[in-house]
């Protein structure tokens, strides 16, 4: 009879729990939502060590975060969605890590491609960012099967940056704008910022510029993750919390930042018009 009763409440506290968020997610829709959203996914390892479990089951539970927030995002309507998923300095942890994170992000991939009923459902295109070349035969012909199978859809982009630095990416967009100097297609004198951005690897259909960027785990800085993309107008937020935890509680807040900064700027565009 016990065990019955607590099967009864905790069904209740889950159905209360998503009606609660299908609120919160209704509520946010009435304000501006961010075009372009971008995470650093930070604290897998910090998670795992204060529970005393291994690295790759941190790695494991921030895999099911990113699965929530990405269908949080994608009922919120954003229409690009970027993840750090590993950085070509990622190649220099230990071997045992390193093929840890390349297995789960198979399994991910994976799961995606023979799954793929969040995708179809919000019709969400993915795609490969950086150093693809770098990945194991394995993983590379995963994520190519995926962009593939997503290739058709149109309403939302998933970028998936891995292998991936900010400073490959600048340099790889600087030495296409010389090969096209080189080919004759551009003067040098001519060069400007915009054919830089042109280059970038991010610079593809239905990526827009960058609104918002999240790093959890409380550390202050990009490591080396879209220097470019967040040099401008994008908003930056620096939070403690761990990614294996991150959710809607934790970006609802950012977003509310987000719609009360457009509506402040939109006022004060109205005001010079008067």
């Amino acid at each position: 009879m016990a065990g019955r009763v607590k099967a009864v409440v905790a069904l209740l506290i889950t159905w209360f729990n998503a009606l609660i968020q299908r609120i919160v997610v209704f509520a946010l829709l009435a304000g501006p939502i961010p075009n372009h959203v971008a995470f650093i996914m930070d604290g897998n390892r910090r998670f795992a060590r204060r529970k005393n479990e291994p690295v790759a089951k941190g790695h494991d539970q921030g895999s099911q975060a990113l699965r929530n927030v990405l269908e949080i995002c994608m009922r919120l309507g954003v229409p690009c969605v970027s993840v750090y998923a590993f950085s070509i300095e990622n190649f220099k942890r230990p071997k045992q890590e390193v093929d840890a994170l390349m297995e789960l992000m198979k399994k991910g991939l994976l799961e995606l491609s023979q799954h793929g009923d969040m995708l179809e459902r919000y019709s969400v295109r993915v795609a490969g960012i950086g150093r693809t070349d770098l990945l194991p035969p394995d993983v590379l012909e995963v994520l190519r099967n995926v962009e593939e199978l997503s290739k058709h859809n149109k309403k939302a982009l998933f970028n998936i940056c891995m292998p991936y630095t900010s400073q490959d990416e600048i340099a790889t967009a600087v030495q296409s704008t010389v090969q096209k100097c080189l080919d004759g297609e551009i003067h040098p004198d001519d060069i400007g910022e915009e054919d830089i951005e042109e280059a970038l690897l991010t610079s593809i259909p239905g990526s827009p510029p960058l609104d918002v960027l999240v790093r959890t785990s409380g550390v202050r800085r990009l490591s080396n993750f879209f220097l470019w993309q967040s040099c401008s107008d994008a908003q930056v937020h620096f939070l403690e919390t761990l990614w294996p935890t991150f959710g809607l509680w934790d970006l609802t807040p950012i977003i509310m930042d987000y719609q009360k900064k457009q509506w402040t700027l939109q006022r004060q565009q109205k005001s010079n018009l008067d």
